[in-house]
């Protein structure tokens, strides 16, 4: 433990050093930094994906300046510092965790999950005050299907068992395709939404993380056609020329090497 504080307090000093004598980081604002954190976060993303532990490490490691950064920024506004960080976090967890920290008995994560939102709906001064509150708008739609989802499970408001939510996907196919056959654009593209969100609900029944499910056959469809056109390329044909009867055979043996 000395070991880690140590290294966090090397950490803490190097940021306050960088902040007075660095032209680059005395620039830096909660709004500039923003955008770099998103970065950072996909990154740390790719890297779990890619299940690279040096990188993962890595990334968590440029994740923690920035916290680092942003308290850092709090301390001179005379708002926050990384003290007052931690020490909310602390006293978070401690009360969100009441089967720990308490005398509440849970049989499952499910209920650990549900007693996390009913408890965070409860906190003192809180703004927010409703279970979808806390869902950043900025969030990518897929992820915040995901998220609202999850919350609105939180309080109950699911299903009973994972085998019924394909009759509603079922149910979205079949209003899509009705909006198809209509030809209404403006209902078409809801309807697709729809479906997408009965699909991206089918995957959290199933512990899937639809994010993850999504980026990986995204990883997989790039590494099929790079072989595709690589493929093609090298007998010096042109894909925009090449039978979809060719591309489908170099698709399969991309397959095959899988």
């Amino acid at each position: 433990m000395n070991e880690k504080l140590q290294a966090f307090g090397q950490l803490l000093e190097i940021m306050d050093e960088l902040r007075q004598k660095c032209p680059w980081d005395r620039e830096q604002t909660f709004e500039s930094l923003r955008k770099l954190t998103i970065e950072e976060t996909y990154e740390l993303g790719d890297a779990i994906l890619q299940a690279d532990m040096n990188e993962i490490k890595k990334e968590l490691g440029d994740l923690l300046l920035h916290i680092v950064f942003y308290a850092k920024i709090g301390e001179e506004k005379q708002a926050f510092d990384i003290k007052d960080v931690i020490n909310s976090l602390n006293e978070k967890l401690i009360y969100r965790h009441p089967h720990i920290y308490g005398k509440v008995d849970v049989d499952s994560a499910r209920e650990v999950e549900q007693n996390w939102e009913a408890l965070k709906l409860k906190e003192k001064g809180r703004k927010k005050n409703t279970v979808l509150e806390g869902v950043p708008a900025s969030l990518p739609a897929l992820v915040k299907a995901n998220r609202i989802q999850e919350k609105a499970s939180g309080v109950g408001f699911d299903w009973e068992q994972p085998e019924q939510v394909w009759e509603k996907v079922k149910e979205e196919v079949s209003e899509l395709q009705h909006e198809i056959s209509a030809t209404d654009q403006d209902k078409m593209e809801g309807e697709f939404g729809d479906l997408f969100f009965a699909l991206v609900n089918a995957a959290r029944l199933y512990k899937i993380d639809p994010e993850a499910a999504l980026e990986r056959t995204n990883l997989k469809f790039i590494k099929r056609f790079n072989y595709l056109e690589s493929k093609t390329l090298k007998r010096g044909l042109d894909l925009k020329s090449m039978p979809l009867a060719e591309m489908d055979k170099y698709w399969e043996e991309a397959k095959k090497m899988e």
